[in-house]
């Protein structure tokens, strides 16, 4: 049965961030609110938890995975950012965006993408998601929670609960997040000199970016 951390939205109770930590060092695969929807995350580097987060999230290895990263600092550790494209990084995070980006060797060849060699990347907003990014000490890998056969990502704690209890190991409820998709960017084409992709169009504003 998954453990049920029920946290205050703005001030996350250290003791529960602690519990919920625990469990990934031990290769556990847990749902959290982020500022877009619910995620499935787990440890970048445990092959069995990243297997698993798949299966439940029913993708297969073509599906591009995200590295929560807590901020920028981090997040040019495992991905290649030029200027322009740090710029673009730096009006859209912390936020609801997932840029795509050239993977570096830190990232285990599993996660990035099998042809291409990219990651997508994103920095959230939410005191829970950060403190937890922050006690764990790295980034972590994660996907939209969408349940198997569905297109609409979950935002509701107790539902995820209900569904997901046997098959994962934690729910953070943080309150309802909202019920949309990060806007994706493909920043690749940059490094040509061309313009960001726009892969998805979801809560992150375009506008915001100058695009």
């Amino acid at each position: 049965m998954a453990l049920y951390f029920e946290v205050h939205p703005d001030n996350p109770q250290p003791r529960l961030i602690k519990q919920a930590a625990a469990l990934l060092q031990q290769g556990g695969v847990l749902a959290v609110p982020t500022d877009s929807s619910y995620a499935l995350v787990c440890q970048l580097d445990d092959k069995a938890a990243v297997d698993r987060l798949r299966r439940i999230r029913g993708v297969d290895d073509k599906h591009h995975l995200t590295l929560l990263c807590r901020d920028l600092s981090e997040l040019a550790s495992y991905a290649r950012v030029d200027n322009r494209q740090y710029r673009l990084l730096k009006l859209g995070t912390p936020g609801p965006y997932t840029f795509i980006l050239d993977a570096t060797k830190e990232v285990p060849r599993r996660v990035s993408h099998p042809s291409r060699k990219t990651i997508g990347l994103r920095v959230p907003e939410g005191a829970a998601l950060q403190a937890l990014l922050e006690l764990h000490g790295g980034p972590l890998l994660g996907t939209t929670l969408i349940a198997p056969g569905e297109t609409q990502s979950m935002n509701d704690a107790e539902e995820i609960l209900a569904r997901f209890d046997k098959l994962i190991d934690g729910v953070i409820d943080a309150g309802a997040c909202p019920s949309q998709p990060t806007t994706v960017l493909d920043l690749t084409p940059m490094e040509r000199g061309g313009d960001p992709e726009v892969v998805r169009e979801g809560r992150g504003k375009l506008a915001a970016l100058g695009l």
